[in-house]
């Protein structure tokens, strides 16, 4: 059984030509792939075991495999393959490391997946100007220790060792944000292929421009719906000079929420503050065998000078026990920070494991600070009177939280319970000023949601997507 979380009715279509572009029949096929192999020899395959395997991601979204496989090494290469796509109007399905969780990679109509984590190269690090051009298939990690030596790190952290492509695609954060913002916020130009095969500079290395339109900006979140980005040179961080976690326990919710608020609005200036709930906490204990007390805990860094980290984490020591907060439990060696937050990336699994052979769905809302608390106590009340099994966890300090809903995807009744759940969650989301989605995307997943967001600005997203992509070649039926 296929299943979207999104509700059944299709979205708005907007303009006709938009996203036009269907399953490509054997002889464009055929006539692709003979006019590509010269081209990539060995590195284009329509090998069965390859393509299921860029036919899905993380989610729980149906698999639709592609036609065919190819691996470029340059930009110029991805630009003769777009090109040739083009000529025998076959979709185009980027994919980094197939880390993503809406359905982003999910070749709905087949076509020809450009698997870019073979473009893996650090171009350039500028530590003067505390900047690096890297090419898309590059991890967070490997460029995090490539900078090791330099005092500098890259900051946006989403948990999994995304791809920088992939990350700069679906706008992504993580845990950082906060402090260092999403990628939107560390990206200052890009090299981009257009669906025509033209290769594009989005921008340049300077700190701000106000030259034309943002480009850069446009691409950010686009999902390879309008292009397939090749280079990118992001901005880098120093390290602090100290760094001090700890988490807090509480006794209900609503108090870890209040100190979050609180932090917030009393300036203390957090590196990174989590909430996961009393469920969550009981799935990290038992996944990862730790002792953390089953209580909703929030998860703090801070950093800066040894004496400002010092000064920071004693605020918000007494905030939050005046909020309730108890059980602090502070690590400052780097082995013990890695560990608690480790944990704190292995929820999803740790949850996924409360119901052993189930699917998970990881929801993605974000609201303004002053409403999580509401937003997230109608939520718990929604899922307890809905009997789900959905921990909560999220990035509470920039509004945004996640609920990992466990599911028999055999059950209709269940499908049905959470397809309802979801639409009153999201729709909490929007009534409250936030958004359907803070980090992880469109894809497929959540596309019914464009226009109550957006309304008239849904249509001139797609307006820009047939304006760029006339044929509609570019990862169809995504995004818009």
């Amino acid at each position: 059984m296929s299943f979207s979380a999104a509700p059944t009715a299709e979205p708005s279509q907007g303009p006709a030509h938009a996203d036009v572009c269907p399953r490509p029949g054997a002889e464009a096929l055929a006539a692709l792939v003979a006019e590509l192999e010269p081209l990539l020899g060995e590195r284009l395959t329509t090998a069965a075991g390859i393509r299921e395997q860029h036919g899905h991601d993380e989610s729980w979204h149906h698999p639709a495999a592609p036609d065919a496989v190819c691996f470029p090494h340059t930009t110029e290469e991805v630009s003769a393959v777009v090109r040739a796509c083009g000529a025998h109007r076959v979709p185009v399905v980027p994919y980094g490391v197939g880390t993503s969780v809406e359905g982003q990679v999910i070749a709905e109509r087949g076509g020809l997946c450009v698997d870019l984590s073979a473009m893996n190269a650090i171009l350039e690090v500028r530590p003067e100007d505390m900047d690096a051009t890297v090419q898309p298939g590059v991890t967070r990690t490997q460029l995090n220790t490539d900078l090791r030596a330099t005092g500098l790190f890259f900051s946006v952290d989403p948990g999994a060792d995304a791809s920088m492509g992939g990350m700069a695609s679906t706008r992504a954060s993580g845990t950082n944000t906060v402090r260092y913002g999403t990628i939107r916020e560390n990206v200052l130009s890009m090299t981009v292929v257009m669906p025509d095969g033209r290769i594009v500079e989005t921008g340049t290395r300077a700190r701000k421009s106000a030259a034309g339109y943002d480009l850069t900006h446009l691409m950010i979140g686009a999902e390879g719906t309008l292009g397939i980005i090749t280079e990118l040179t992001v901005k880098l961080h120093g390290l602090p000079e100290g760094i001090s976690s700890a988490t807090v326990a509480f006794e209900d919710v609503g108090g870890a929420v209040d100190a979050v608020i609180a932090s917030i609005q009393y300036g203390i200036p957090m590196a990174r503050i989590e909430l996961m709930d009393a469920l969550a906490m009981r799935a990290v204990n038992d996944f990862s065998g730790l002792d953390y007390a089953e209580k909703p805990t929030l998860f703090l860094e801070f950093h800066g000078t040894h004496a400002g980290v010092k000064e920071q984490a004693e605020t918000m020591a007494e905030l939050c026990q005046e909020l309730g907060g108890s059980d602090f439990a502070w690590a400052t060696r780097e082995e013990e920070r890695n560990a608690l937050w480790q944990a704190r990336h292995d929820a999803a699994y740790a949850a996924k494991a409360l119901r052993p052979g189930m699917e998970f769905l990881a929801t993605d809302i974000c609201v303004p600070i002053s409403r999580l608390a509401e937003c997230i106590e109608a939520t718990r009340q929604d899922v307890s009177e809905s009997g789900l099994v959905a921990p909560l966890l999220g990035h509470v300090g920039d509004g945004n939280f996640h609920l990992v809903v466990m599911v028999d995807r055999e059950s209709e009744q269940e499908l049905a319970t959470l397809e309802a759940f979801n639409r009153r969650l999201v729709a909490r989301a929007l009534a409250a000023g936030g958004t359907c989605t803070g980090e992880h995307g469109i894809g497929s997943g959540k596309r019914a949601y464009m226009e109550a967001e957006h309304g008239e600005g849904w249509a001139v997203m797609r307006a820009i997507k047939a304006a760029l992509d006339p044929q509609g070649i570019m990862n169809p039926g995504k995004l818009v």
